[in-house]
């Protein structure tokens, strides 16, 4: 009687659809962490190692790759170029996004509900499909080639989704009395947004700031086609200049791909709380 009543209470607590949900899960998670182990593991390998046996574990840790990445590339020049560009184009994005999607919420009119249908309606376009015709335009202003080029075109590429992001957290979240009793106590426009209601936006900014960042920074289209070949320029560029048509450094190719990833898994794991945070929040609330 007690065996059946656990394997009762077993039953009940753990249903089939459960255990298969947990199954997918676990087999997803697998096919998802496999690439990323695999550069890691081969990041500690020497070419012929890779060529002979791809999944193979390393017969010894072989740092040569990181060394040689870092006395004689051109990588450490490209990693504070792509920390730079991305660190500024984070700024930039913080700076500006928020501002305008807050006028937009709290100032309705047709001017702001026009700007945030073509906002938004520029989320449907993508980036190829204007790409030449964007790059022709900054030739023209002098900007094709350099950062200040590229820092404006993730500053662009990012307004129409941060828009739709903070606009709905702004209406839904943040209560409008809160700023109207800041306006009775003599705050300006400025003060109202950057010490009432800024601060209460950290866990859709902490969103913004790791969707955007992990996408500047593993970025490598834009760089490849609007930056410089003759300078270093991006990481993912200078990784790429190891991939030849019949040979590959695939060693250093992996050791370059193991670098890119440590600071951005360092970055979305001090972020982490707060990225879940604003995902739940626009999901509950948005």
């Amino acid at each position: 009687m007690k065996k059946n009543s656990f394997f009762f209470l077993v039953s009940e607590l753990v249903r089939p659809r459960q255990i298969a949900g947990f199954l997918f899960l676990a087999v997803a998670a697998a096919l998802y962490a496999f690439p990323v182990f695999m550069s890691f593991i081969s990041a500690f390998r020497s070419n012929g190692e890779i060529l002979r046996n791809p999944v193979g574990l390393p017969n010894s840790l072989y740092f040569d790759n990181f060394l040689f990445l870092f006395t004689r590339t051109e990588l450490p020049r490209a990693f504070l170029n792509t920390l730079l560009l991305t660190a500024v184009s984070e700024i930039f994005i913080v700076a500006v996004v928020p501002m305008s999607s807050y006028a937009i919420a709290r100032f309705p009119s047709k001017w702001t509900n026009g700007i945030y249908a073509f906002f938004i309606g520029g989320m449907m376009i993508p980036f190829q499909a204007y790409m030449i015709s964007l790059f022709k335009e900054l030739k023209t202003i002098g900007l094709f080639g350099t950062f200040s080029g590229a820092i404006l075109i993730y500053l662009s590429g990012a307004v129409a989704f941060g828009t739709l992001l903070f606009t709905s957290f702004i209406k839904t979240t943040v209560p409008i009395e809160i700023e109207e009793s800041a306006r009775i106590d003599g705050a300006n426009g400025l003060q109202v947004f950057w010490q009432i209601v800024f601060p209460l936006l950290s866990p859709c900014t902490a969103s913004m700031v790791i969707l955007n960042g992990l996408g500047i920074w593993n970025d490598f289209l834009m760089p490849s086609l609007l930056l410089s070949s003759k300078k270093p320029s991006a990481l993912n560029v200078v990784i790429f200049h190891f991939v030849g048509q019949y040979n590959t450094r695939w060693n250093i190719v992996f050791a370059g791909a193991v670098i890119c990833i440590i600071p951005a898994m360092a970055i979305f794991i001090a972020l982490q709380k707060y990225f879940i945070k604003g995902i739940a929040a626009g999901a509950v609330k948005g």
